[in-house]
């Protein structure tokens, strides 16, 4: 299996009602075209309740980052039960279909270049297992992709979304893929059909986010 038949496909929290069946379809597919794909989940709604406890109890930075992590895992467990697919906490050897990611237990033996910080959520940490792995990087989620000034946009580089209050990605996914020179597609996993042709290098699928240097 080559470098190029690896991807990581981060599914968000916003896409739990229809996960079974998208999971389904990525499987058929990555056996098909002998593609190992890895699953990060978000954090979802168990993500949502660090947050809260986060502002009436007074917890750190540090504490939230990684209680939110633990919020990944408990998505990924959700994730697993409704699509039957295994987890794992491993990035090497995986065969060709779908891997569901416990991060947690990963993140805690090395996340090296995350800060622990709102701002690096599920999207970073992605990009994170996609530069350990040199695998593409695909993020699924519940809108077209990227929207400046109320216009999907095709594609859209790095430095157009640092200065962003609010996109469908993290505030910390912009200069992640800057730093290591990383793309990532942006598509809508209610369109399974996206995340598929995505997952075959399509780039038309959803936005293109370059992270190469700015000409």
């Amino acid at each position: 299996m080559t470098v190029n038949s690896k991807v990581i496909v981060k599914l968000g929290g916003s896409l739990k009602d229809c996960v079974s069946i998208l999971i389904r379809q990525i499987d058929d597919h990555a056996k098909q075209k002998d593609i190992s794909v890895i699953i990060v989940p978000g954090g979802s709604i168990f993500a949502d309740t660090v947050r809260t406890f986060q502002t009436a109890s007074g917890i750190s930075e540090d504490t939230a980052h990684w209680m939110a992590v633990l919020a990944m895992e408990q998505y990924a467990y959700y994730l697993s039960e409704r699509s039957g697919f295994p987890l794992t906490s491993k990035l090497e050897s995986l065969e060709s279909g779908v891997n569901i990611l416990l991060a947690y237990r990963l993140l805690l033996q090395d996340d090296s270049g995350l800060a622990h910080s709102w701002d690096v959520t599920s999207d970073t940490i992605s990009a994170w297992v996609a530069r350990k792995t040199g695998a593409r990087l695909i993020k699924a989620t519940d809108v077209d992709g990227i929207y400046l000034d109320g216009k999907l946009v095709p594609q859209v580089h790095t430095s157009d979304l640092l200065e962003r209050e609010e996109t469908c990605v993290d505030r910390g996914l912009p200069a992640f893929l800057v730093r290591n020179g990383m793309d990532c597609m942006v598509v809508n996993g209610r369109y399974p059909e996206r995340v598929l042709a995505a997952l075959e290098g399509d780039i038309d699928s959803g936005t293109q986010i370059l992270g190469k240097n700015k000409l």
